[in-house]
C-alpha cells in the first residue's frame, strides 16, 4: 500500500492515487490542477492554506487505508 508523507510533492501525490485530488480540494486546495502546484510539497501547500499539515497527511493515508482493504 502507497503512503503518503507531508514532503511529498503535490504532483508525486497525484501519482499515488488521483483520487486524492477531491480530498485536497475539499479541504481548500483548489489549486491542485495549478501546475506551479504540482511542485509544491504538501506541507508547503497547507502551509499556504493555514492547514495542519499532520491532520491532511493522516487523513489522506487514511483514505489510501481504506481504499487498500476494499
Amino acid at each position: 500500500m502507497a503512503k503518503i508523507s507531508k514532503d511529498m510533492l503535490i504532483g508525486d501525490l497525484l501519482q499515488v492515487d488521483p483520487a486524492v485530488a477531491p480530498l485536497l480540494m475539499a479541504c481548500g486546495m483548489h489549486c491542485v490542477g495549478c501546475p506551479s502546484a504540482r511542485g509544491e510539497s504538501l506541507e508547503e501547500a497547507c502551509f499556504v492554506h493555514g492547514l495542519d499539515a499532520d491532520a491532511v497527511e493522516a487523513s489522506l493515508n487514511e483514505y489510501l487505508e481504506k481504499k487498500a482493504a476494499l
